[in-house]
């Protein structure tokens, strides 16, 4: 089965994580072990602490070596999730490729192309289209079309979503996501909370 059990590594380039990413990292992890599949962070400083949620997922792999060490002598078959890259991401991709590298930077706004540190390393490219995605989007997106073979295209996208806390408090998520079964974004668990919490402390930070 070429286009089951792929893995999924992201190369964290940052010393600490934030809770935006941990929730992000935990909703790749939950979903990978679902569909059988591994989750690699790699590049990890060794002072990183990794969360007891994160460690103790089956489907969780904390990684010091990047991903060139990991894949040195199968470079071929990791795919780099590029912006810049010629093609976009297809199903056929699924039977080239295992593993699928993400730059753990998706989710800036605005974007940094941290991604080209990993470009210059040799990977083949593939676009998961025009819009900016967080990373446990972009991971759930080449999932589904490497695995569950949905053209990137037929994938049900909701751009821009608007997330309203209460009647006088909303905000607009400059984010491509995926859409569930209501229409909704597909968020971490938390997720939205934790954005609440954010527009909450940058509105009393006014004060």
């Amino acid at each position: 089965m070429a286009a089951t059990g792929k893995t999924f590594i992201v190369e964290h380039l940052d010393p600490e994580l934030g809770p935006w990413s941990e929730l992000e990292y935990l909703a790749i992890a939950t979903e990978t072990q679902d569909t059988k599949g591994s989750f690699i962070l790699s590049s990890l400083p060794p002072t990183f602490q990794v969360p007891a949620d994160l460690a103790s997922n089956p489907a969780f792999t904390a990684e010091q070596r990047g991903v060139e060490e990991l894949y040195a002598a199968n470079k071929s078959r990791v795919c780099l999730l590029d912006p810049s890259a010629a093609k976009d991401l297809s199903p056929e991709d699924g039977e080239t490729f295992d593993a699928f590298l993400f730059g753990g930077i998706l989710g800036d706004d605005p974007p940094r192309d941290r991604t080209s540190e990993l470009r210059k390393k040799g990977f083949e490219g593939r676009r998961l289209g025009p819009k900016q995605m967080t990373t446990d989007t972009a991971v759930r997106v080449t999932r589904i079309v490497v695995q569950d073979k949905v053209p990137l295209d037929k994938v049900p996208y909701v751009d821009f979503p608007e997330l309203k806390f209460n009647e006088h408090e909303s905000t607009e998520m400059p984010f491509r996501y995926v859409k569930d079964d209501d229409d909704k974004p597909i968020m971490p668990k938390g997720m939205v909370d934790l954005i609440q919490k954010d527009a909450d402390k940058a509105v009393n930070d006014l004060f």
